[in-house]
């Protein structure tokens, strides 16, 4: 029998020795430790490279401020390299329940949305809870019972807003003898902000007996529609000494109705608004609004801040305030070159 030659049988013993010193991923291995770990068990490590999804619901487009909110949650999302999911409810609580559904269907990371009015929403909350997705709650919240459905509620505090209207009043009539003529223009009716800036505003003003709010209905958020009020109770009226409004673009509404019956917003009418946008500023600054408590609506950093949280699985605050003022004219006029919505 013919022996095989010395060489070819150290080249193919080398050859072997070789491939069974290379791990899947190609890389070899150093002499005294294991094999590099196959992509398999690689794969728990990726979701920290993942893009976090976030789904936000926004309630509408009804003002400045819900745009200069629209706005904040974009860009902020855009800055922390979020993939935001967005979708405009027009004020209708149907058209949020289908777009938190299909963020369910999407299963994004993480939940977000302004409720367009307080009740209604534990069932879609439940399937959200279920499928393991955490919602956070910005600017308005929900009345359900069960707080376990959402991480967090980010906003300002509407009941102490509407305090802080009514103590301004309270301190402007402090010294009245007469009856003082209120009207109020709410914001839609059933959502967080009207029910609280109203409360808020009565709770206080009912100190004095003199204050006596005449007429109080919806404007719905919106300057066409704070107008058209504001004229039907310019005619049922006579008398009317001021106009406590729950947001910026209402009174701005009014201010065209007043102007247009021919008396002076800011002398003959005083008004009283919420919000702080750049509209009503410049408004503040001309004399027309008497009083502004601020709702800061650039919400968009602590929103990102708190979904990171939630997603690493930190404990977050069941409620985070956000921190805001109020301006007289004056304080408007010193204000207004500063104020970026």
């Amino acid at each position: 029998m013919k022996k095989k030659p010395v060489g070819i049988i150290m080249a193919t013993t080398m050859m072997m020795l070789l491939s069974s010193a290379c791990g899947s991923t190609g890389t070899p291995a150093s002499n005294g430790t294991a094999p590099a770990p196959k992509p398999a068990e690689t794969k728990a490590a990726a979701p920290a490279d993942k893009k976090i999804s976030l789904g936000f619901a926004q309630v509408g487009a009804e003002s400045g401020w819900r745009t200069a909110n629209t706005k904040s949650v974009q860009d902020s999302a855009k800055e922390a390299g979020f993939d935001l999911k967005f979708s405009d409810a027009q004020q209708k609580q149907e058209n949020q329940i289908k777009a938190i559904r299909t963020y369910i269907q999407q299963k994004v990371d993480v939940i977000a949305f302004s409720p367009v009015v307080e009740s209604g929403w534990d069932t879609v909350l439940k399937e959200a809870k279920d499928a393991g997705i955490p919602v956070i709650l910005t600017d308005r919240a929900v009345d359900s019972k069960d707080t376990s459905l959402y991480a967090t509620f980010i906003g300002s505090d509407f009941v102490e807003e509407g305090r802080r209207a009514g103590k301004w009043l309270v301190d402007q009539y402090k010294d009245a003898k007469e009856t003082v003529n209120v009207v109020e223009l709410q914001g839609t009716t059933g959502s967080a902000p009207a029910n609280d800036r109203k409360s808020g505003f009565e709770e206080v003003i009912k100190s004095n007996p003199n204050l006596k709010v005449i007429a109080s209905q919806t404007g719905d958020f919106t300057r066409a529609k704070g107008k058209e009020v504001m004229q039907a109770f310019l005619k049922a009226h006579k008398k009317i000494d001021v106009l406590y409004a729950h947001n910026d673009d209402m009174a701005l509404g009014a201010i065209q109705a007043i102007e247009a019956a021919g008396l002076t917003p800011g002398k003959d009418i005083k008004i009283i608004s919420v919000d702080g946008v750049k509209d009503g500023f410049v408004a503040a600054s001309e004399g027309k609004i008497n009083f502004i408590v601020e709702c800061n609506p650039l919400l968009g950093p602590q929103l990102m801040q708190a979904v990171k949280d939630v997603v690493a699985g930190k404990e977050v605050p069941k409620r985070i305030v956000t921190k805001e003022g109020v301006f007289t004219s004056e304080d408007a006029k010193r204000e207004l070159p500063n104020r970026q919505y």
